[in-house]
């Protein structure tokens, strides 16, 4: 009678993609592992093409991979890759999207209109995805659209640790730059023990990206100012509400956002606003040629790490933010 073999052990394994190898390169250096040596190519045609040079059969696998421009691209390499690992065995997959793409089509605005959010996760699921891993999702309710878990990370950590350690919390009011980000400033608030303050604004529904910024509601006169938002896109809504706040005069105005975007415009907008010093986190790649000298870059790689690393170990991924 022939002998048993024994199962393969868990073991993990960091996959990256080609939009932002950086980030997961220091990802995989803060867990003590190699990422999985791949190859990837584009064709002339503009079709995609995955191996891993080596065996992931059993493996818990992370596909990390940041969904800048060309977002299109980036999710279809992604989930190339997600279906390799599911053919070649691997026993787990996880998708860990740091700006989770689509975000922004979360619901009908109006008829004929698709969820583009849910798509996303659907084609996730469909690729072979196990589980979803992302940081400061747009909607809540994007984590009811993948079936299965999914671990929603926050950059607040990151960012308020860095704004306690700069600026004195007696002179801050922390704003939110329009009503629909209201839960995410009281969190700051609570966090930092300081004043609220709204920019009301109504957004034109027939210019895409443009706003116009209507009255500031709460005390801001001689106050630093913290505009806090989950992303910078093309800069117009925070630019204008820290022009707005300024009006109202606060004495400096500091913007904190996780994903930096910095599409179309921001970058000169960026640069001529009345921000005095703009904080992002790196779960996007900055351009080379995006030069902001205002302009903070915070790591997320020891949070994506943590949870990473709380999932492989079957731990908790919300106790990493208890202290917050």
């Amino acid at each position: 009678m022939s002998g048993i073999t024994k199962p393969t052990l868990n073991h993990l394994m960091i996959c990256s993609g080609r939009a932002y190898p950086e980030l997961a390169q220091e990802v995989a250096e803060l867990l003590d592992v190699e990422l999985v040596p791949t190859r990837a190519l584009t064709y002339a045609n503009s079709e995609i093409y995955v191996r891993f040079e080596e065996s992931v059969r059993g493996a818990d696998a992370f596909v990390i991979q940041s969904h800048c421009a060309p977002v299109n691209e980036w999710l279809m390499e992604q989930l190339i890759m997600v279906d390799a690992l599911r053919r070649a065995s691997a026993r787990r997959i996880t998708v860990v999207s740091p700006f989770y793409p689509y975000a922004r089509q979360d619901k009908k605005h109006a008829g004929r209109e698709p969820i583009s959010a849910r798509l996303v996760a659907d084609l996730y699921k469909a690729a072979g995805a196990d589980r979803l891993m992302s940081i400061d999702l747009h909607a809540d309710q994007i984590q009811g659209f993948f079936d299965g878990p999914v671990d929603h990370l926050f950059g607040l950590p990151v960012l308020l640790d860095y704004v306690k350690s700069k600026y004195s919390t007696d002179e801050l009011t922390v704003v939110s730059p329009d009503a629909g980000r209201v839960k995410l400033t009281d969190k700051w608030s609570d966090s930092l023990g300081a004043p609220l303050a709204i920019i009301h604004k109504r957004r034109d529904p027939n210019k895409a990206n443009e706003v116009a910024v209507g009255e500031v509601v709460g005390d801001v006169e001689g106050r630093v100012c913290l505009l806090v938002d989950d992303m910078i896109d093309t800069g117009g809504t925070i630019c204008q509400a820290a022009a707005a706040l300024k009006a109202h005069g606060a004495k400096c105005v500091i913007a904190a956002t996780t994903h930096p975007v910095l599409s179309g415009k921001a970058v000169q907008r960026l640069n001529e606003s009345a921000f005095e010093e703009v904080i992002v986190t790196n779960t996007l790649p900055i351009r080379d040629d995006v030069v902001i000298p205002k302009l903070t870059v915070l790591s997320v790689a020891p949070l994506i790490a943590g949870a990473i690393k709380a999932v492989f170990e079957d731990g908790s991924v919300a106790s990493l933010f208890e202290r917050h």
